[in-house]
């Protein structure tokens, strides 16, 4: 379930032919494309899909999800698109409902809906969304995944595991509410407005020495900290005590019987990834957390190829492949 594996994505985007005009075609570990749109701008585009999350937040959901792709190259969201599908017996308000939070989150970012389309299919069983969003950006302020330099702090904004927590707080809510406590679960619920990055990726991108950002989405701190390493052809250590790991998560790696690396692969929506100049880490951290943007430094991009998860008594390997158990921990 999910995304297909790296070696079968760049398979099957070998056929697509190059071109002057785009300056980041489709590639794995980039979550946005940029195409030239006039001498002085680069148009940022991502497209995402939206399926099996909470039907009070589908629509919230779809937008943030794009627009935090875009944001993430240093543009600011400003149009999108929007698709709703659904199967035979999906009753028009349900399509209401989604559109109304779609027109929410759209107006809250200040974006418009330029087109879209709606319908219902037989081969559908659930309401399935996507969403294509873009936004111009300055060509010296593009920011991509692969820009990280050797000797950039590695910093982590929100917790790891907060999509998975969340959205199994909702979906799985007896459940929660045993393992967590129901004020907890309720509090875990509240939280689903952090699953997006526009607001921070959009502050980050206004400070200097910001050279890469990425988010945790499907597969985690794993696939998020390897496609950076990947793409900017450097290593990585990274402190296995400062992460900050939710305790629900936790809770949830017991209780489903989870290896480190799969709790480190947890699907975590809002959860973002920077590389940033030490030199101006500081001030970095000063404005996120003077935007109340919970965040760490969590370590550093390094020369070597080598990717390194560290605490107080051994040096290990980071896992290279992202187990995410999200699939795993919603339907059992």
């Amino acid at each position: 379930m999910g995304k297909l594996p790296n070696p079968d994505l760049k398979e099957l985007l070998s056929c697509i032919e190059a071109s002057r005009e785009v300056i980041v075609p489709p590639a794995t570990g980039y979550d946005s494309g940029v195409h030239i749109l006039n001498d002085e701008e680069y148009l940022v585009v991502s497209t995402d899909p939206c399926i099996g999350v909470p039907e009070e937040w589908f629509g919230w959901l779809l937008v943030h999800y794009a627009a935090s792709d875009v944001a993430l190259f240093g543009a600011k969201p400003e149009f999108c698109t929007i698709v709703l599908l659904g199967p035979p017996a999906t009753r028009v308000k349900v399509f209401q409902k989604v559109m109304m939070q779609v027109c929410t989150a759209a107006k809250d970012l200040r974006m418009t809906i330029i087109t879209g389309h709606t319908g219902t299919y037989d081969c559908f069983t659930t309401l399935v969304g996507a969403c294509t969003a873009y936004g111009a950006v300055k060509k010296d302020k593009l920011i991509t995944p692969g820009g990280a330099q050797a000797g950039d702090a590695v910093i982590c904004t929100k917790p790891i595991g907060l999509e998975t927590v969340t959205n199994f707080a909702m979906t799985r809510r007896a459940l929660a509410e045993t393992l967590f406590t129901v004020e907890r679960a309720d509090a875990l619920q509240d939280m689903t407005y952090m699953q997006t990055c526009v607001q921070e990726a959009t502050l980050l991108a206004r400070v200097g020495g910001v050279h890469a950002m990425h988010d945790a989405t499907e597969g985690g701190l794993v696939a998020a900290l390897n496609e950076m390493a990947e793409n900017s052809n450097l290593g990585f250590t990274v402190d296995l005590e400062t992460l900050p790991i939710l305790e629900e998560a936790r809770i949830l790696q017991t209780r489903f019987h989870l290896t480190q690396n799969e709790l480190l692969a947890m699907s975590s929506t809002g959860t973002l990834l920077a590389a940033v100049d030490p030199k101006t880490e500081a001030e970095v951290l000063r404005k996120l957390r003077n935007a109340k943007t919970p965040v760490r430094s969590i370590g550093t991009f390094t020369q070597s190829r080598k990717r390194v998860l560290q605490d107080r008594e051994r040096t290990m390997r980071f896992p290279r492949e992202a187990e995410d158990p999200y699939a795993r921990i919603m339907l059992k």
